[in-house]
């Protein structure tokens, strides 16, 4: 019968055993040099980046706590390598005892062991490398679709001021006439605009009569009673004239856009 040291009781002694016994099982044995070292078990868990369970587990010989057979093999000999001893007698001993505990061999893996084995790392190299692959196609699409939306916006934007532009060629400004008839009036006050580029306008005398509104490129002479009422969408398109003095606009100017009253 195999005699289990595991049962027997603790001496308490410091002392390093010289090696492992004929009958002593592995952990046991650690644990024995470990003691003498004065190491402390969390300690050598953190130093070997082992659970700590794993580690009570192998120094308790408990396998069916451990995983497979070559995972357990793994841990002794590092844990061998780290108290200074030698890993061969250790190895031969678990194989003759692993079988007796488990009822399995040596090489067969432990599918319902409570330590699971590890895949590949999350912080892999190959994961890392996929990941910023992945970002970079998603970061190229985006930069595509915004650029196409941009083409858009420019080519819309240019189409349509394209279109504003022709349109000036067809004045749309109504030019009212001051008397019944439809002659120009010869009386009341003269006022001339001419357009450096196309521009939107309305003006109406004190009268309330509108002279001119809409759209205008081409020169302007309107007759009506002052006070005129002025809009110019752009003040800086537009110079102006009454009754042959040219009027300053910047004072009446914001934004671009001038609205005042004009009386001589």
């Amino acid at each position: 019968m195999e005699v289990n040291p595991n049962s027997q009781q603790p001496t308490g002694s410091n002392v390093a055993p010289n090696g492992l016994g004929n009958v002593q099982r592995p952990g046991e044995y650690l644990r024995q040099v470990r003691v003498s070292q004065n190491r402390d078990i969390n300690a050598v868990a953190a130093d070997l980046n082992m659970p700590l369970k794993a580690l009570q587990a192998l120094e308790k010989d408990d396998y069916k706590s451990l995983p497979e057979a070559t995972f357990i093999k793994g841990y002794y000999r590092s844990y061998a390598k780290y108290l200074k001893v030698d890993a061969t007698a250790i190895i031969q001993r678990f194989d003759d005892i692993y079988q007796n505990d488990t009822g399995l061999l040596p090489n067969h893996a432990l599918n319902n062991s409570p330590i699971k084995i590890m895949g590949k790392l999350p912080g892999s190299n190959s994961d890392r490398n996929k990941k910023w692959l992945k970002r970079a196609v998603i970061a190229a699409i985006a930069m595509l679709v915004i650029w196409a939306v941009i083409a858009g916006v420019q080519k819309w934007s240019s189409n349509k001021n394209d279109d504003a532009d022709a349109k000036p060629q067809e004045s749309n400004v109504e030019v009212l006439s001051m008397n019944n008839n439809g002659t120009t009036a010869t009386s009341g006050d003269q006022m001339v605009l001419n357009f450096s580029r196309p521009t939107s306008i309305k003006i109406v005398d004190s009268t309330g009569k509108v002279l001119a509104t809409g759209r205008q490129s081409e020169a302007l002479t309107l007759t009506g009673e002052s006070p005129f009422q002025i809009r110019l969408d752009d003040a800086s398109a537009v110079s102006l004239s009454l009754n042959n003095e040219q009027i300053s606009l910047s004072p009446y100017t914001v934004n671009g856009k001038a609205e005042f009253r004009l009386s001589r």
